[in-house]
């Protein structure tokens, strides 16, 4: 049962941030996983193909990382059109407007940071084979 509400609890922070920009970070994030996959797969059989999976996945990362802030800054402006229509806006409907607009920049931050981890330990790996030679 638990699983369920945190599944729910997910893809409702997800739709919220617009499903656009954070099914872009998405793809981003499991680019950045496949690719950190392929290049632990193949540090045994090819230092270069390892290096180049390395270097593609910290573009994915930082690709994600600048749609996401990115999105929230489109968000925010949006934020503000609304609040320029409105006039005197209830506070509450303008933090409403502020915490969808920071969802897409803290997604694209998770995503950044579970590549970063996955980055630091393949470089690790690498590191030790590329001084030997």
């Amino acid at each position: 049962m638990m699983t369920l509400v945190i599944t729910n609890e997910f893809a409702d922070r997800f739709s919220e941030g617009g499903p656009f920009f954070m099914s872009l970070i998405l793809i981003c994030l499991l680019l950045s996983i496949g690719l950190l996959i392929r290049g632990f797969l193949s540090l045994k059989k090819d230092k270069n193909l390892a290096q180049k999976m390395l270097n593609l996945t910290v573009d994915s990362s930082l690709l994600g990382l600048v749609i996401g802030f990115f999105a929230s800054v489109i968000g925010l402006i949006t934020a503000f059109d609304s609040v320029e229509a409105m006039g005197d806006p209830d506070p509450s409907i303008f933090a409403g407007g502020l915490k969808v607009s920071l969802l897409t920049a803290t997604f694209g931050l998770l995503s950044f940071v579970i590549a970063r981890i996955g980055i630091l330990i393949l470089r690790w790996f690498i590191k030790p084979e590329t001084q030997e030679e």
